[in-house]
């Protein structure tokens, strides 16, 4: 097993223990509305407010509850998907962490309130999110990036597989997402005991998602199932090191690559799942959300500024 010491530094750890102090570690034992509710405490401790000039407006797209964030002049669009397995999450949530972005790169942010489960189970989430996001890039025309961390990762990877001869799309950054891996292998199994997230928590997020027939490698629901990884378009994925995920996002990119698309993954070394909400306490995580904006940004632009390396 991974020395958790060795490997995550002490800011880190002291995030991981904030963290902890609002969802513990056996969250997942309680009742969906209990996960709910810590879920929501825990968000709101670590919310960090607007940056200036940002503002938001509630409206629905597509018929889906959504959070547009609007900064001065902005030229392009941001789909995001956040995260919370599935099951936990909506707009509140990621709110800050969506004015940031709209802050720090310039574009509109549209935050996708999806259905969650298992009152709505897959293809729920999906459906909600191919709709905001025809609806979005038919009120925003121009370029549109997709964006999301965890499960949001896997819809944003999931939106790319069914939009990509469709909609405009200047690429996709996915943050420490879930995209359907083998869960026996690699990654799955070395870090089946990382801070933050389980293999035994990976697999009731899965578990508690899933409508009855529907196939483990239904690629609307597990992205690195598709058929064919052509046309998608420019990807930045990113990992944290200690992470059972970590695996799926280069595995991802890797696919892409070999079918003529650019690709590039991110390692962050002694990261953990969930880290986003660290970026104003941990240099690790701000260096990460550096990355991560700067990709967006990028990519909105039209730039690709990774060479051709394979990931």
């Amino acid at each position: 097993m991974p020395d958790y010491n060795q490997l995550i530094d002490a800011e880190t750890w002291a995030f991981i223990r904030d963290t902890e102090r609002y969802y513990p570690a056996d969250a997942t034992e309680r009742s969906v509305a209990e996960q709910r509710a810590v879920y929501d405490r825990m968000c709101r401790a670590f919310h960090n407010g607007y940056p200036p000039g940002v503002t938001a407006e509630d409206a629905a797209f597509g018929g889906v509850p959504c959070r547009r964030y609007d900064g001065p002049e902005a030229v392009a669009t941001v789909v995001y998907y956040h995260g919370g397995g599935f099951v936990v999450g909506g707009l509140d949530s990621h709110d800050d962490i969506c004015a940031e972005i709209c802050a720090t790169t310039g574009c509109r942010v549209v935050a996708v309130d999806y259905r969650l489960a298992p009152e709505h189970r897959h293809p729920a989430a999906y459906d909600d999110a191919i709709a905001a996001t025809r609806a979005v890039a038919a009120a925003f025309p121009g370029p549109l990036v997709l964006a999301g961390d965890s499960a949001g990762g896997n819809l944003a990877a999931a939106v790319a597989q069914a939009t990509k001869a469709e909609l405009p799309l200047a690429g996709q950054v996915l943050v420490y997402p879930g995209l359907g891996g083998d869960p026996d292998r690699g990654s799955y199994l070395s870090h089946a005991e990382a801070p933050m997230l389980t293999r035994a928590e990976v697999l009731y997020y899965g578990q508690i998602r899933r409508a009855e027939g529907v196939a483990e490698d239904d690629e609307t629901a597990a992205p690195l199932w598709a058929a064919s990884f052509a046309g998608l378009p420019p990807t930045v994925a990113f990992s944290a090191e200690c992470d059972p995920l970590a695996d799926d996002a280069r595995a991802y990119c890797a696919l892409v690559e070999a079918e003529g698309g650019r690709a590039h993954w991110v390692l962050e070394k002694g990261l953990v799942h969930g880290y986003l909400r660290g970026r104003s306490t941990v240099s690790r995580i701000r260096d990460s959300f550096t990355r991560i904006t700067a990709a967006i940004a990028a990519l909105a632009r039209g730039d690709w500024p990774y060479g051709e390396e394979t990931p």
